[in-house]
């Protein structure tokens, strides 16, 4: 099988049954081993008392980026070790997208860095996900 169609396969297994990120109405732009971009639109259940987007919103999406991603090569993979930064408010409406970029991975550990930026292209925050290689590969594989 080849690299990207296996990594489309684990990723449509691992979206089907992922009612959260379906929850926050994550869109898939693109994928391929080891990279994933997604797309979500902010609605206003999604804001804190501050009336901008709270947190764990720009965090989600990070978090399933780096999941889908992390996994696209065909081994389950889980996140041990996570981390953001929140550069600019994000606003209820704003189109949030999801890059993923692969700094290292070996056979137990593999790591990602996920941009965030907004319909301007402006980042809004930065993710950086560790995750461990279980070493047992998706089923289907």
């Amino acid at each position: 099988m080849e690299a990207k169609e296996r990594a489309t396969k684990v990723i449509n297994a691992m979206f089907a049954d992922d009612e959260f990120s379906k929850w926050l109405g994550i869109e898939r732009v693109s994928e391929g081993p080891g990279e994933c971009r997604l797309k979500m639109t902010v609605r206003p259940e999604m804001c804190n008392g501050f009336k901008i987007a709270h947190g764990g919103i720009s965090y989600s999406l990070a978090d399933s980026a780096l999941a889908f991603a992390s996994n696209s090569h065909g081994v389950k993979s889980v996140s041990i070790e996570t981390s953001i930064s929140h550069v600019v408010a994000i606003n209820v409406g704003d189109t949030l997208y999801a890059e993923t970029e692969e700094m290292s991975r070996s056979n137990k550990l593999a790591v990602y860095h996920i941009k965030v930026s907004n319909q301007n292209d402006e980042s809004v925050a930065l993710f950086k996900g560790t995750v461990y290689r279980t070493g047992k590969d998706w089923e289907f594989i």
